[in-house]
């Protein structure tokens, strides 16, 4: 998985959804957010497959997986996943959710009742106030005022709205990859048709299911995250069953797997 091909496809209608799995084991399913791809796991996916068959796909919309389907929700992409699952022939895999991953994962489980067997949230988009001000608010309420930016703006905005993700810094082969699948004007379009169609509409339904939960949760946060700061965090835990594990990943971003892919291997191995 070096070179982070994603070689499985899969047919849901408006479009194919890329995939792949890798190792033998228990089944574990690796779950990106946005902006960005299951390419954020790279450094993750390979030493989890050392015990675990780990499944990898990009959301519909995002990188490998067709770019122009017109519906790109995440009530959608929880369809997806559940279809995906029944296609893997998976039941009661681990579930590692980064971002509104996180959001998908949990329509799956409380909306579509398929069972995990333990969940890890990392800087998830959960409880209510996700996607409240700022950036995402921004674009979700004025999607016509951002698609009519010329191509050289919304690359420097894209640029700059993925380089804040990361309090480290992003190596150049991994913003390369990230800023990549929204190049010109089509891949611009996709940028904003994903936050458009991506707001807090996706999660109103979980809030008073999210104390539901009957299976090991472990939240996971980076110290540093300047989308969804710590204290969201505290909400998150909060809002869940009491049993819920709660761990800060000292000097990480939202990022957490470019952040700190070491860090996060141990308390996922644990």
């Amino acid at each position: 998985m070096s070179d982070w091909s994603l070689p499985e496809r899969f047919d849901v209608g408006d479009g194919t959804v890329r995939w792949n799995s890798v190792g033998e084991g228990p089944a574990l399913v690796l779950m990106h957010g946005t902006p960005f791809s299951s390419y954020i796991w790279r450094d993750i996916a390979p030493v989890l497959a050392r015990d675990h068959r780990v499944y990898v796909w990009d959301m519909l919309g995002f990188g490998q997986s067709t770019r122009t389907a017109p519906d790109v929700s995440l009530r959608q992409q929880a369809t997806i996943f559940v279809e995906l699952l029944e296609r893997w022939g998976v039941s009661a895999p681990r579930v590692v959710a980064h971002d509104v991953g996180g959001a998908v994962a949990l329509r799956a489980t409380l909306l579509h009742d398929v069972n995990f067997e333990s969940l890890t949230l990392i800087d998830a988009a959960t409880v209510s106030g996700w996607g409240a001000g700022g950036f995402f608010q921004t674009v979700h309420q004025h999607p016509e005022a951002f698609e009519a930016l010329p191509d050289w703006a919304s690359a420097a905005l894209i640029d700059a709205k993925i380089r804040s993700g990361s309090h480290v810094g992003l190596r150049a082969d991994a913003l390369a990859s990230y800023t990549g699948q929204w190049a010109g004007a089509e891949g611009a379009r996709a940028f904003y048709r994903q936050y458009t169609q991506g707001g807090e509409e996706n999660t109103d339904e979980l809030q008073d299911r999210l104390r539901l939960l009957d299976i090991p949760i472990h939240v996971v946060w980076g110290s540093e995250d300047a989308w969804l700061g710590v204290d969201y965090a505290h909400r998150l835990v909060t809002a869940l069953p009491d049993h819920a594990r709660f761990s800060i990943i000292e000097g990480a971003g939202h990022m957490v797997p470019e952040d700190r892919p070491g860090e996060l291997l141990s308390l996922l191995s644990a």
